[in-house]
């Protein structure tokens, strides 16, 4: 990859296109590639007081997969650095070059801070903020750190860093820290049973204005379905929400080495993205989303993402006995509120119960019941950041899907072990297991794909492939139409400044599958999304490219790269963002990268840098 961006850095950024179809002329190389599924396993060790437990050996750990003891192939301890590790510089970039490539500690472990009010009422999320300021406080500065907000969609709102100044300038709301969302609110829901509704004071209140109208049941009878399809379809669309927003930060944190501490903050867990290995189809509950729930599962596995879900309702005591509620509703019907107490406690229990579920299957922990949410981060960021990294090669060479169980035994007794629970056996070789196509003939994504996650504005950079682009003004001059190939909005006006867009593309991170004869065959959607300040989508561009390479190119194209451009054009006036991404059609995996049109509209265009 540092290659790649030397190549960047050193070369005229004006580069051929590849069309489909077309191979590209490069050196001839030999090259040697050897495979093996390994399979790693980060454990945490602790005591009776959850202090981190050293200096234990290999010899200490046993691994069962599925029953079958496995031979431990690596072992390493990870012990917290708090004076925080030196990183070795980017190469130095040409003014309008941007990539999703992120140097990251080789042997420390990563924190990320998801605040999530799209499940969180506003009474909690304040009290959530300054929690996390006081942590910030007096956070060790060896501690690298990135904050993500979830609303309808998920938000990158600061990059890994170790400088707290950073850190708090985002919780101060000086960036943009989300503020709450449309879709939880804190009175009608079916997480606040008990609480004042106003629907259901109107159905109450009904019976001095209607008399003996028998009417009036119906009436409530309505009430009461209205609401609990308002209910349900609230609590599915939040579930919808937060399963895209893990899958899309699973893409964003599987490229990233290393372990990675997910500390989500949230005051309802609407859905358990962890599978139940007990049934035969540990997505069976989840039917209608189950490849989407596996993708994620598998996103978080693989990228050593473990899972510590921290109540931010801190103590919650039944709401139907809140001061502030009236309990009218309970005048003339005294029975609902049994009936409302015995659905918080249950649901309350299921949620936690999630939470726990959650935490055991990736390797992390939960807090419940607890307002000392800043010794939570504490106890999360320390227990994430000591622990001993095994792998192992499964005996079992069958790749057919199936999920397979992970025991660690230790020969030590007394202590806490925290590890993930099992893992896909898919084939990394295998055709990716989504039918849909990644975005359709008119550059919008079905209902779910990888590429519509990737693409979506102010979401994280996936680093499933690794990204460079370089983004200049094609000529000087503005234009009343768009370039060629682009499909603008309708609402879209010119007059547009036309870019051009330089991808280049860490070629090992496509799955460029081989003939026998040694030519690779690589096909992946390369796309450009234009949006304004409000997230709307403006304009776009791309499409699938095809490409066969022989053999000796393709060893070239190991070291190069693959390059290519597209042109877009963006309106004039306004303030607005390009969306770049990758999909590969083998793989599923994506890339992607997001820069302000500001940056990069006051450049020399390329006429002006050379010929083409």
């Amino acid at each position: 990859m540092r290659i790649l961006l030397c190549a960047f850095a050193a070369a005229s950024i004006l580069v051929p296109t590849l069309a489909a179809g077309q191979s590209p002329t490069e050196a001839p190389a030999s090259t040697i590639q050897a495979n093996t599924n390994l399979v790693v396993v980060d454990v945490v060790v602790s005591d009776a007081q959850h202090n981190p437990v050293h200096k234990l050996a290999k010899a200490d750990f046993t691994v069962v997969e599925s029953g079958h003891a496995q031979a431990i192939k690596t072992f390493e301890e990870h012990i917290s650095d708090q004076t925080g590790p030196q990183l070795p510089p980017l190469p130095k970039l040409p003014p309008g070059t941007f990539t999703n490539y992120s140097v990251t500690p080789a042997n420390s472990a990563l924190n990320v801070l998801l605040l999530d009010t799209l499940n969180t009422p506003m009474t909690a999320q304040a009290d959530v903020r300054n929690q996390m300021l006081k942590y910030l406080k007096e956070a060790h500065p060896g501690t690298r750190m990135a904050i993500f907000g979830l609303t309808t969609k998920i938000v990158l709102l600061q990059g890994f860093t170790s400088d707290p100044e950073l850190l708090r300038a985002v919780l101060n709301g000086k960036k943009g820290l989300p503020r709450g969302s449309a879709v939880m609110t804190d009175v009608v829901n079916g997480d606040n049973p008990g609480a004042d509704d106003p629907m259901m004071d109107m159905a109450e209140d009904a019976p001095a204005a209607l008399g003996n109208d028998p009417s009036y049941a119906q009436m409530v009878a309505d009430l009461q379905q209205f609401e609990a399809e308002t209910q349900s379809f609230q609590l599915q669309l939040r579930a919808r929400m937060t399963l895209d927003a893990f899958n899309l930060l699973g893409r964003y944190l599987s490229g990233l080495p290393g372990r990675k501490n997910l500390i989500w903050f949230s005051g309802s867990f609407p859905i358990n993205i962890m599978p139940d290995g007990d049934l035969e189809n540990p997505f069976g509950v989840v039917a209608s989303s189950a490849d989407e729930f596996r993708e994620t599962t598998e996103l978080l596995s693989r990228g050593q993402v473990a899972v510590y879900p921290i109540d931010a309702r801190g103590l919650m005591g039944a709401p139907m006995l809140n001061a502030g509620n009236s309990g009218r509703q309970y005048v003339r019907s005294p029975g609902n509120f049994g009936k409302d107490q015995a659905k918080f406690f249950q649901q309350t229990a299921d949620e936690h119960g999630t939470m726990q579920e959650m935490a055991e299957a990736t390797g992390g922990e939960a807090y419940v019941n607890t307002n000392g949410l800043k010794e939570a981060i504490e106890k999360a960021i320390q227990a994430g950041s000591n622990y001993y990294t095994l792998t192992y090669t499964p005996i079992n060479q069958k790749w057919n899907g199936d999920y397979r169980k992970i025991q660690v035994n230790l020969a030590r007794k007394g202590l806490n072990l925290a590890y993930r629970r099992g893992y896909f056996a898919d084939d990394p070789k295998a055709p990716k297991r989504h039918g849909e196509p990644a975005v359709t003939s008119n550059g919008q994504a079905p209902d779910y794909s990888a590429m519509r996650a990737a693409m979506t504005r102010g979401g994280p950079d996936p680093t499933e492939i690794t990204l460079v682009t370089s983004v200049r003004p094609s000529v000087s001059a503005t234009e009343p139409d768009v370039a060629p190939g682009n499909k603008p909005g309708p609402k879209t006006k010119g007059p547009y400044q036309r870019f051009t867009v330089q991808f280049g593309i860490n070629t090992a991170d496509l799955g460029c599958t081989a003939t026998p004869a040694g030519v690779h065959h690589c096909a992946f959607v390369a796309m450009i999304f234009v949006y304004d300040a409000d997230g709307v989508l403006l304009n776009s561009t791309g499409g699938g490219i095809h490409t066969d390479v022989p053999a000796d190119q393709y060893a070239g194209l190991l070291k190069s790269g693959i390059r290519f451009h597209q042109d877009i054009s963006v309106p004039v006036k306004g303030e607005f963002f390009l969306r770049i991404g990758i999909h590969d059609e083998t793989t599923n995996k994506v890339g992607a990268v997001e820069l302000p049109v500001a940056a990069v509209s006051k450049l020399p265009p390329l006429a002006a840098t050379g010929p083409k």
